[in-house]
């Protein structure tokens, strides 16, 4: 065997299906019996399988430049490409977002179906015990039996969602082979409340609003969700991945609406309005009730003056929020950090001084945005690699 993938997800089964092409032989293992599960329930069951607009800047890294050469040698367009040779249907949800218009799953039989037209054997259900490095490549013992190639690529993901089958397998394989690693953590995940904060999120379940969320020099202006335990939503994914616990996050409840021009405007064509009702106007009745409450707010317009209306819309303009934490592996949607970059080749993805040693896709540790960057990366990372053994 010229190569041994470990991990059927989307990484891996592209991966294969490329160097296969190129007259490799391929083996890939995985330990589930049924594979490319994360990919079926991606996009609310639709899989955002690229973004047409990925750029270098859309991902997460410690070396942020790594992410470069993999991404310019694979394109959106390139992946578009083999999906229209599926006859897979497809639209553009927004913000460059690529989905399928039927389910998922297309894409998962059209990465076996490509994997195995290309002549790569797919063993699944397949526990994996051991990693050696031979004189000749490596050695998986697996609980099939021992399987021997020249080469090996780590495609395995990171830890998040164990339910579906992630575990931290690939991150044992760098650091037995000396490989340092960027610390995981659960990245593109709902943050959580305790105490009052958790409370008021809880009562106002459900409830949806556009905003803008910021943690640091990071911005996101998409959907924001109140949720029993904390906040979700597009915006709160994203921010996730760049907050860190015990770092206050700053919410823009109305970023299209000027509120205290708005509320003085009001103000002086109707004074007798109540605060309360002023600001249903502008957020959805449930929040502002919840948000009058909380803050001790009351009167009508006409009570109140410029300078306190100016501080009102402020708080509501820059609300404050310290979550507790997140939800952890159990939701997120991606993993965080995974083997340093500086110790693979940014060009074949391989390990500098292990020689035959590959890392792709979630394990590495590049992340990208909410959006269809991840696959992306997949797709990239793995084609780079491909044409590296």
């Amino acid at each position: 065997m010229d190569v041994i993938i470990l991990g059927a997800g989307a990484a891996g089964l592209f991966c294969a299906a490329e160097a296969a092409k190129r007259g490799r032989q391929v083996l890939v293992l995985d330990h589930a019996d049924k594979i490319g599960e994360k990919i079926r329930i991606s996009g609310g069951g639709r899989c955002n399988f690229t973004n047409i607009d990925t750029k270098p800047e859309n991902f997460l890294s410690e070396n942020p430049r790594f992410c470069i050469s993999a991404l310019k040698r694979f394109s959106p367009q390139d992946f578009i490409d083999q999906v229209d040779q599926a006859g897979i249907a497809w639209h553009e949800k927004k913000l460059g977002q690529l989905f399928c218009d039927g389910k998922a799953t297309q894409i998962v039989d059209m990465l076996i179906q490509n994997a195995k037209k290309a002549g790569v054997t797919l063993q699944t259900g397949t526990a994996i015990d051991q990693v050696t490095k031979t004189a000749d490549g490596f050695e998986v013992m697996t609980r099939a039996g021992l399987a021997k190639a020249r080469q090996l690529i780590v495609a395995t993901g990171g830890k998040s969602i164990p339910k579906i089958g992630a575990t931290g397998l690939g991150y044992q394989i760098a650091t037995q082979f000396g490989l340092p690693l960027i610390e995981p953590r659960p990245g593109l995940v709902p943050l959580t409340f305790e105490g009052a904060a958790k409370e008021q999120a809880s009562a106002l379940s459900g409830l949806s609003v556009e905003a803008v969320v910021r943690a640091g020099k990071a911005a996101f202006q998409e959907g924001f969700l109140f949720t029993h335990r904390g906040l979700s939503g597009p915006s709160i994914l994203q921010i996730s991945s760049y907050w860190r616990e015990g770092q206050t996050i700053e919410v823009d409840l109305s970023p299209q609406t000027d509120i205290y021009e708005s509320l003085r405007s009001q103000r002086q064509q109707s004074g007798r309005v109540a605060i309360q009702t002023a600001l249903s106007e502008m957020l959805p009745k449930r929040l502002a009730q919840s948000v009058t409450e909380a803050e001790g707010w009351k009167g009508n317009l006409a009570d109140w003056s410029d300078k306190k209306l100016k501080a009102l819309a402020a708080r509501l303009h820059q609300w404050q929020v310290l979550p507790a934490g997140s939800e952890g592996y159990r939701t997120a949607e991606v993993t965080l950090g995974g083997v340093d970059t500086k110790s693979l080749n940014s060009k074949t993805m391989a390990a500098k001084d292990v020689p035959g040693l590959y890392f792709i896709g979630e394990v590495v540790d590049v992340t990208g945005w909410l959006g269809g960057y991840n696959f992306q990366w997949a797709w990239a990372s793995g084609y780079a690699a491909a044409h590296a053994v």
